[in-house]
């Protein structure tokens, strides 16, 4: 068991590092332009891990079996409807995983 003081003091010491952790990246790269690989991370990398998420979620539907992966569709045609009307990733994530909750639970 950790004493009251143990317990502070660790507690300092962890937000010290987490701290430190999220001004790095800002101390390291505020007066010049980032590196390539970190430009081509940042440009690329959100739509491949996107487009591995929509195969990883359509590699166990069965399209044979009622309902005929419907959900899982309609799931992904609101997150792309709620995308391109509203511009707005978080409403898009949240408005499909609703839907396809929704019709999955009914279906």
């Amino acid at each position: 068991m950790l004493t009251l003081g143990q317990a502070i003091a660790a507690s300092f010491a962890i937000a010290l590092v987490i701290f430190s952790e999220r001004l790095f990246p800002f101390a390291l790269f505020s007066k010049k332009d980032p590196p390539a690989l970190i430009s081509f991370i940042e440009r690329y990398i959100p739509s491949m891990i996107m487009a591995i998420l929509v195969v990883y979620g359509f590699k166990d539907v069965a399209f044979s079996v009622a309902p005929y992966g419907i959900p899982y569709i309609l799931g992904i045609a609101a997150a792309v409807v709620l995308h391109l009307w509203l511009k707005n990733p978080m409403i898009s994530i949240f408005g499909s995983t609703i839907i396809y909750m929704i019709l999955s639970h009914l279906m």
